[in-house]
């Protein structure tokens, strides 16, 4: 496991905010504003995976778009290698994705049909390098072999291959560059559970041979306690619990990460364990709850938690950061 006191901060975001307007009115003006995230910090290690999770619509795919600028951030501070992304002209930050790449999670939809395997892996290369032609079809050959498909592949279109296989092009594509971080966007959801473990075998060898650093975005705690040295669990566009793996899956602190965690099958039918419902929906993010954003559904929300919005905070000895009041009497 990796031990991020030990490792240099690759990735650091700060009071991110990402709202989307509302349009209404015959003149189109702005009347609201979806709060898909709202105030999120984390810090993400060399070498380390930091998986996000919560919910459908709790903004952690939102987070990743807005590292990347794929989504302009309403405001807050992205700082890569310590340089801060959200100052970069459009110039600067396309030589930045040099160093940040993203593994999508439909790997049908993500690969242009109309161009070859080895032009799709290869286009990267020649926007973002200044890598000669004959060494980047050299390159193109040598990163499917990494990825496990054969070199002639290069010469087919994506429609001829299988969703596992078209995910292994999509992180061949993603390595092309040689970059520092990858963002994973739900990258093996769409991928049947045998091949999943294959993908996910797949990114571990090639964090391992490339130093790489990943964000890993996915709603399946499964895949996530396989992948992780770290996760960060979100609900409403806000960070409620971040820690090491086996703080967060053996020890979880906040309402919330309990009832996710609660939801994951047991394969032992000799062993029970308690299963936490949680009630209603989740709140719109267009007008979220006051205080804190879980007390609609939260079992043990007062009128204190109503009013007031709690701070991320380190309870006891284990490395669970957590924004909720009562986590020390609740663990």
């Amino acid at each position: 496991m990796v031990t991020s006191t030990k490792k240099q901060p690759l990735l650091k975001v700060t009071n991110l905010k990402q709202y989307f307007p509302i349009k209404g009115g015959i003149f189109s003006r702005t009347v609201n504003h979806v709060k898909a995230v709202d105030d999120v910090s984390f810090t993400v290690y060399e070498g380390e995976t930091l998986s996000i999770v919560g919910e459908s619509g709790c903004g952690k795919s939102t987070t990743g778009r807005s590292i990347l600028r794929l989504e302009n951030p309403t405001s807050g501070e992205v700082r890569f290698n310590n340089i801060n992304l959200l100052d970069l002209t459009k110039r600067e930050m396309r030589a930045a994705r040099k160093d940040i790449q993203v593994i999508f999670q439909d790997p049908f939809a993500s690969l242009n049909p109309r161009q070859t395997v080895g032009r799709i892996i290869e286009e990267a290369m020649e926007i973002l390098t200044d890598m000669p032609r004959e060494k980047r079809l050299d390159r193109v050959k040598e990163l499917l072999q990494q990825v496990g498909l054969r070199p002639e592949y290069a010469y087919r279109y994506p429609h001829e291959f299988s969703g596992g296989q078209r995910q292994r092009i999509g992180i061949a594509r993603a390595l092309a560059t040689n970059p520092k971080l990858i963002i994973c966007d739900e990258a093996v959801s769409a991928l049947d559970v045998s091949v999943q473990a294959q993908v996910l075998n797949l990114l571990k060898k090639l964090q391992k041979q490339y130093n790489l650093t990943y964000l890993f975005i996915s709603h399946d705690l499964g895949v996530v306690r396989h992948i992780s040295d770290r996760v960060m669990v979100m609900y409403l566009g806000k960070v409620v619990e971040i820690g090491e793996k086996k703080d967060i899956f053996d020890h979880p602190q906040h309402p919330y990460t309990k009832a996710l965690l609660s939801a994951i099958p047991e394969p032992d039918r000799t062993k029970r364990k308690e299963r936490v419902i949680l009630k209603g929906d989740v709140p719109s993010p267009i007008n979220p709850p006051t205080g804190c954003r879980f007390h609609t559904r939260c079992p043990f929300a007062t009128e204190y938690c109503k009013q007031n919005e709690p701070t991320i905070e380190q309870v006891g000895d284990k490395t669970n950061r957590v924004a909720c009041f009562y986590a020390e009497e609740l663990s």
